[in-house]
């Protein structure tokens, strides 16, 4: 049986709660689980501006409760209505920029947020199994030459945004060992994924939207850290990551831990690559210029993941690399942008990635 018919078997037909469903990974996540069946349940702010969520055939079939992750009590109230089995936390204020504007509402989300999402599964009673998806960002950096994190390292996030995700690991290793270690009940892990392209993504100050926009509307995208190295990876990377973990360890409670969710290392590139690649797909017009700013609120430069751990635990790898990744990024805002069909593209690109 190949993976995706696994995870058919597993989530067909069971009840998944999702925080953060109306963003971009969330909105992918929604019709991924619909292909294998699922009954999706969201919880999230409803999407503001332009919206992957809000495009015909993203959102159908999805129960949602619109809400913020720091309101308990109608989180909770969404969380026991879904009754479901198994929990993705993705809801989060996930801009390093933002983080420096917002330091209190960034750190009031990703912790709290996380807190109130715990709880949720502490109070309910159910068998469940439960992911928070943090960031590769979770790491104490020093910025070493080719030097990628390893699961093990010490967690302390430089800036609001990257610290507050290291608190929330902190909090779901609390809850891990007080309340769910020896019940037997509530499997937990945390997932620190790299930086994720894919069509859809309409986010100020992430380097694909910003090309998106500019090559759109006929101007040159404006790069502020063509130099700075990311583990990009497409978003259905990191997805089947996610559905996976959440599979293997309600199957097998030893499974659970915290993983790094990245490319191999040679897809590790620069700001500035990941530009190019996109304008090259992108075709006439598409144009950049490098506006380093000098004084800019610190975003680390250099930062690659060890993804051996998961790679190991569950004989999963990387599937699509950069350059196909980028490609098929590039292929459906094109289409989209043109007033194609972009819910029915993002199936084809499912199939084509589980083919």
């Amino acid at each position: 049986m190949d993976k995706f018919e696994r995870l058919k078997k597993y989530y067909r037909g069971k009840r998944v709660f999702v925080t953060g469903h109306t963003g971009f990974k969330g909105s992918w996540l929604c019709v991924l689980l619909k292909e294998l069946g699922a009954e999706v349940y969201g919880y999230a702010l409803k999407p503001e501006g332009e919206s992957l969520f809000d495009i015909p055939g993203v959102s159908d079939g999805v129960v949602s409760t619109f809400g913020d992750i720091r309101d308990m009590e109608n989180l909770k109230h969404a969380y026991d209505a879904a009754g479901a089995s198994a929990v993705l936390h993705l809801a989060a204020q996930p801009i390093v920029r933002t983080g420096y504007e917002l330091p209190r509402d960034t750190y009031e989300i990703n912790v709290m947020g996380t807190v109130n999402l715990l709880e949720c599964v502490r109070l309910s009673g159910r068998q469940t199994s439960v992911l928070n998806v943090t960031t590769d960002k979770v790491y104490y950096n020093p910025e070493l030459a080719d030097h990628a994190f390893k699961e093990e390292e010490m967690l302390d996030g430089f800036d609001p945004y990257s610290n507050s995700k290291s608190c929330s690991e902190l909090v779901t290793h609390s809850y891990y060992n007080s309340f769910f270690k020896n019940d037997g009940r509530v499997k937990l892990s945390t997932a620190r994924a790299g930086n994720v392209i894919g069509g859809g993504d309409f986010a100020k100050d992430r380097i694909v939207p910003d090309c998106y926009r500019a090559f759109a509307a006929g101007k040159e995208v404006l790069l502020r850290n063509p130099s700075s190295t990311r583990p990009f990876q497409h978003v259905l990377e990191p997805l089947f990551a996610y559905l996976w973990i959440v599979m293997a360890q309600d199957m097998n409670a030893a499974l659970q831990g915290w993983y790094n969710v990245g490319p191999d290392e040679t897809d590790a590139i620069t700001a500035g690559k990941i530009a190019e690649l996109f304008a090259a797909e992108w075709g006439e017009g598409a144009a950049i210029r490098d506006v380093s700013e000098p004084g800019a609120p610190h975003e680390a430069s250099y930062l690659k993941l060890d993804n051996s751990k998961l790679k190991k635990t569950f004989d999963i790898s990387p599937v699509w690399n950069i350059e196909e990744a980028v490609r098929k990024t590039a292929g459906w805002y094109k289409l989209y942008h043109e007033g194609g069909d972009a819910a029915e593209l993002m199936k084809d690109q499912i199939d084509a990635f589980f083919g």
